[in-house]
């Protein structure tokens, strides 16, 4: 396998478990342990910690460790700002483009993601609810949105397995139906400022982890 598909293996594989919470924060991150893990040789380990630190998923001092990031940090306030800018971006450009069947979409993913909740599924919870902000994301076209989203969202997903673990997560479900009525609607200012909202609603864990740290 090329070099750089090995690289990208290993990333997609530690950034999962980070994200998942089978490397919690603090937990080390040895790239001879992890190679071995993985069926890996060492070189694409290290590029895909490299990356990692670069993302806020991991830390490291020269000489001394790698370890996977704390859950909160300036880092992870610092993307919940951007992500939260980008998806009310992305609703306002995608809006003339949604037609009926993205609409469908939305309601057939926050359906999906309504049932995880339910049954305690946080798994399936954050694939729905990655599908559901897809759609606009995808319907607005910008490829630096996406790219952008697709890097940083990760540094939110272990705050949201919090969130879709507890009731608030109930309170997300209607909070979807708003921005997809809105959308149904044309109403162009309201489901940017919706979609703005249900990211924001992320902020208030981000006090509530730190305390708890």
């Amino acid at each position: 396998m090329p070099r750089t598909l090995l690289r990208d293996e290993a990333y997609e594989r530690i950034r999962a478990a980070i994200v998942e919470g089978e490397l919690p924060p603090g937990a080390p991150l040895r790239d001879g342990e992890l190679a071995a893990e993985l069926g890996l040789s060492r070189a694409p380990v290290r590029q895909a910690l490299t990356r990692l630190v670069g993302e806020g998923l991991a830390e490291s001092k020269p000489q001394s460790y790698t370890r996977v990031a704390p859950a909160v940090s300036d880092d992870v306030r610092d993307a919940l700002h951007l992500v939260r800018a980008l998806h009310e971006f992305a609703v306002r450009a995608a809006l003339p483009r949604l037609g009926a069947a993205e609409i469908a979409g939305m309601r057939a993913a926050n359906a999906e993601f309504a049932e995880a909740v339910a049954n305690g599924d946080v798994a399936a919870a954050i694939a729905a609810d990655d599908e559901l902000h897809g759609i606009p994301v995808r319907a607005c076209g910008n490829r630096a949105v996406a790219d952008t989203l697709a890097r940083y969202t990760p540094l939110l997903r272990r705050l949201e397995r919090t969130r879709f673990a507890s009731l608030p997560a109930r309170r997300s479900v209607r909070r979807h139906d708003e921005l997809i009525d809105a959308i149904a609607a044309a109403d162009t200012a309201g489901a940017a400022r919706v979609a703005g909202e249900i990211w924001a609603e992320l902020e208030p864990l981000l006090d509530t982890e730190k305390g708890a740290s």
